[in-house]
């Protein structure tokens, strides 16, 4: 758990400082290939910290234990709780069948787009990179 915190508050900070470095770099915009490798770090690391917050909310219950209730409103008693890490899911499971889920299945959805859209930013810069050749104002 303590390093699941770790990566949350590095994640959340790497996230930070890259929005900054972005606003700070206005006045004066870098080549296309740093600035997609700064925003697939900003994306990745917003997904890692949303996914932290996830896994905190599941595994430290949040308010969903009590939330599920002894019998639903058919009258269904509570046979289950599941609770899983990927992906994230909390949910009360009804001797009828039915499910109560707690934690959205949208926020594995922003998770995976984040992270695909990172996973594309970083694969643009380096296609980029290569394509443009090293600068020849760097040592």
């Amino acid at each position: 758990m303590i390093l699941m915190g770790a990566l949350l508050v590095v994640s959340g900070v790497t996230a930070a400082v890259g929005v900054v470095v972005i606003f700070m770099l206005l006045s004066h915009p870098p080549p296309l290939p740093e600035l997609c490798a700064l925003i697939a770090l900003i994306l990745l690391s917003l997904s890692v910290a949303l996914y932290c917050c996830g896994w905190f909310s599941v595994s430290l219950g949040g308010p969903f234990p009590e939330l599920c209730k002894s019998e639903n409103d058919a009258g269904a008693e509570l046979a289950a709780i599941r609770q899983q890490y990927w992906p994230l899911r909390s949910a009360c499971l009804y001797s009828d069948g039915s499910t109560v889920e707690y934690v959205s299945r949208s926020i594995n959805l922003v998770v995976c787009l984040l992270a695909g859209v990172g996973l594309v930013s970083a694969g643009t810069s380096v296609f980029l990179r290569k394509r443009v050749g090293p600068d020849p104002g760097a040592t």
